[in-house]
Formats: C-alpha cells, structure tokens, sequence
C-alpha cells in the first residue's frame, strides 16, 4: 500500500467553494481510479480553515496515475487560487 497524507489551508473566503470540489474529487478517485483503495477528507471545527485527506493506493504508481486523471486535473485547476499552503506526505507501508 502507499498513503498519501495531504493538509491544506484554505483561504477564509474560498472554503466554501473548495469543500463540494474536493469531496467530488474524492468521490471520482474511489469510483473510477482501480488503485485508489480509500480517500477521506476531514476537518476540524477548531481550525476551519484546514481540510485533511487521506488516501490510500495501491502503489506509487496508483497515485502517480492520480495525478493525470481529468477529474484531478479539474480539481487542480478550479482550486488552485483558493489554496493558501499545501502540505504533501507520502508513506510506503513497511510492515507485511
């Protein structure tokens, strides 16, 4: 398995523009993407302005994959400017 670990701070005013795009982002990755094994998205009242995802694949190659599908590039794009940081963390599961 390989897991992608994303945390993103929104822009106060685009929060509720980025949310919908990004649950329909992850909704398409989990029906279309054969490798995409699980993708949730969370947030915390306390920080509204951060949303977490947590993806997992079924290998590197999976999620390279990801990254050029339409759906994400859609996303991508439409999103781009209402990010403020973007933080990306993959992991390799090490343990059989």
């Amino acid at each position: 398995m390989f897991a992608v670990v994303v945390t993103f701070s929104i822009k106060s005013e685009c929060l509720a523009d980025f949310l919908p795009l990004m649950e329909q982002n992850a909704a398409t990755s989990l029906t279309q993407e054969t490798g995409c094994r699980q993708f949730d998205v969370a947030t915390d009242p306390m920080r509204p302005n951060e949303v977490f995802l947590y993806e997992l694949y079924d290998n590197a190659a999976a999620f390279d994959a990801h990254l050029t599908t339409t759906h994400f590039q859609t996303f991508d794009a439409a999103t781009s400017s209402m990010i403020a940081e973007k933080s990306v963390k993959t992991y390799q599961k090490v343990i059989q």
